[in-house]
């Protein structure tokens, strides 16, 4: 897995934008035997809290993508964001979407590595962890990094978004 064309793009992007961890060290790919397709799944897996899991959702916002990086103990307020950002609609994209403007499919979309940079939120809640995880471009790949470091590396919007 480590070596799939998402995580590739993951891995770069991460080094390209000098991402650094708790301990300042560089972000290093976590590979697990099967997909881990929910927050549930992943702090499980990785002996964390689920609020610590950074999920990536694509929404379609008025036909444009829109990453929203909210914690696994949230659930996206769609109203909300979309008061919040002035669209008229925001909706689950549907895995054609997705692929389309991450080259990721869903389950293991990352918050950076697509084809080209997407308009993103970062949830809030997410701030009171050291530590948060993402995924990696595929479903069986995550890896660690600050709140901090995950809006200046997205060029996120910090929002409250559940």
């Amino acid at each position: 897995m480590e070596s799939h064309p998402n995580v590739l793009a993951v891995q770069a992007a991460l080094e390209n934008a000098d991402a650094r961890t708790t301990d300042g060290s560089a972000p290093r790919m976590v590979v697990f035997d099967e997909g881990v397709h929910t927050a549930a799944a992943a702090a499980a897996a990785l002996g964390v809290e689920v609020g610590q899991i950074a999920n990536s959702l694509i929404f379609d916002a008025d036909g444009e993508p829109l990453l929203v990086l909210t914690s696994g103990a949230h659930r996206v307020d769609t109203g909300k964001v979309a008061a919040a950002l002035g669209v008229a609609k925001l909706g689950r994209a549907t895995p054609e979407f997705v692929r389309a403007h991450t080259g990721q499919a869903i389950g293991g979309v990352a918050p950076l590595g697509h084809p080209k940079p997407v308009r993103t939120l970062v949830d809030t809640a997410l701030a009171q962890y050291p530590e948060i995880w993402a995924a990696g471009g595929v479903p069986q790949v995550v890896f660690p990094i600050t709140y901090a470091e995950l809006l200046r590396v997205t060029g996120g919007t910090a929002t409250e978004v559940a």
